[in-house]
């Protein structure tokens, strides 16, 4: 399905976007206009070549550690200044590492705790307190944070990622309400499990079964999907939404 959404003149800043949902999201957002950053952590080829396949002109690059809290709150200002200002902070990077809490012994269960709430929950936060300025300037802005059913769900097998999204959920709606005055509309996305490049192989294969199992329809969401869902929200159409959180699941789990 297109949409007859126009971005055009419209700056984004998009984190994690160098593969799976927010390269989906970076090509989505050139393709109706906008101009982008395509943030990156480690892997500067995978980002060029997404920066390499967006439409239009005038897109970036940038790389910055987001468990590092003075990378993360200078990252929105150096995509406005690449950009020449900034509408849109998309936050989507993110990691999960499986950590047993029965299992590990202290030092080690403060690493796996310590880096993921560093990079899930203190680095979005600290985009955005850099991004609040420059989405002022422009008179207004979307911000969309990219959470998880695990948030609702919990994550045994990484509690520490279940407890970074359920907090992300909630930086988004004290945010929404927050910055409202600002004409700063805030969203949360919630997915499942998502088709992308990276998931595939796993997806499509024995281990898979079980993951699709379990939504009435018999699949994953895929990235576009969660895509059209940013742009739905960024388009100016719909903001109504901010303070929301969306579920994006195939019916896997609700609340």
């Amino acid at each position: 399905m297109q949409s007859s959404c126009d971005l055009t003149g419209k700056k984004a800043l998009i984190t994690g976007a160098s593969r799976g949902i927010g390269r989906a999201v970076a090509e989505m957002l050139s393709a109706h206009g906008a101009k982008v950053v395509v943030h990156y952590g480690a892997d500067e080829e995978a980002a060029t070549h997404v920066l390499g396949g967006l439409t239009g002109e005038g897109h970036a690059i940038l790389s910055a550690d987001l468990g590092d809290a003075t990378e993360a709150g200078n990252l929105a200002g150096k995509a406005a200044e690449l950009l020449g200002g900034l509408d849109v902070v998309v936050n989507n990077a993110g990691i999960f590492v499986t950590h047993d809490i029965a299992e590990l012994d202290q030092k080690n269960w403060q690493q796996f705790w310590d880096r993921t709430i560093a990079v899930n929950l203190n680095g979005p936060a600290h985009v955005l307190h850099g991004a609040i300025p420059h989405l002022e300037k422009a008179g207004g802005g979307h911000i969309i944070n990219v959470t998880s059913r695990g948030a609702f769900r919990g994550e045994p097998d990484a509690p520490a990622y279940g407890a970074s999204k359920a907090g992300l959920n909630s930086l988004s709606q004290s945010l929404a309400v927050a910055l409202a005055p600002r004409n700063i509309k805030v969203v949360a996305l919630a997915p499942g499990w998502v088709l992308t490049d990276m998931t595939r192989d796993f997806l499509e294969g024995p281990g898979g079964k079980s993951i699709r199992e379990q939504s009435p329809m018999g699949r994953t969401a895929t990235a576009d999907e969660i895509a059209h869902v940013v742009l739905m929200v960024v388009s100016g159409q719909a903001d109504a939404l901010s303070g929301g959180i969306i579920d994006i699941n195939c019916a896997s789990h609700l609340r």
